[in-house]
């Protein structure tokens, strides 16, 4: 049994009603908790659309459906969550690499 399987199972005794889509459990990252609310799957969105892509379609047709198919669905209470996780600041040599998002004029 690898770690998704093992974590979903011992997380449906935890919280029965909790869902996810089965299809995506690749993508099953852990779980989220509010206060007044029992806990809840949590799936990496990226994760749910890079599976999609290896159906076959391009990240704009995998992202439409996502939204539309996979976000778009009230399943009850028990409907999982999806995070957009931060992407780390990338290191070269111990330094960090800063990303920098100014446009460069052409010279004329």
């Amino acid at each position: 049994m690898n770690k998704i399987d093992q974590f979903l199972e011992e997380f449906s005794e935890f919280n029965p009603e909790a869902l996810y889509p089965t299809d995506m459990k690749h993508a099953v990252i852990g779980y989220m908790e509010r206060f007044g609310m029992e806990p809840l799957i949590l799936l990496d969105r990226e994760k749910c659309i890079k599976g999609l892509m290896k159906d076959g379609m391009s990240y704009e047709e995998a992202n439409e459906f996502f939204e539309f198919n996979t976000i778009g669905s009230w399943v009850g209470k028990g409907t999982p969550c999806f995070a957009t996780l931060l992407k780390p600041e990338r290191k070269s040599n111990g330094r960090k690499i800063k990303k920098t998002h100014r446009a460069t004029k052409k010279r004329s």
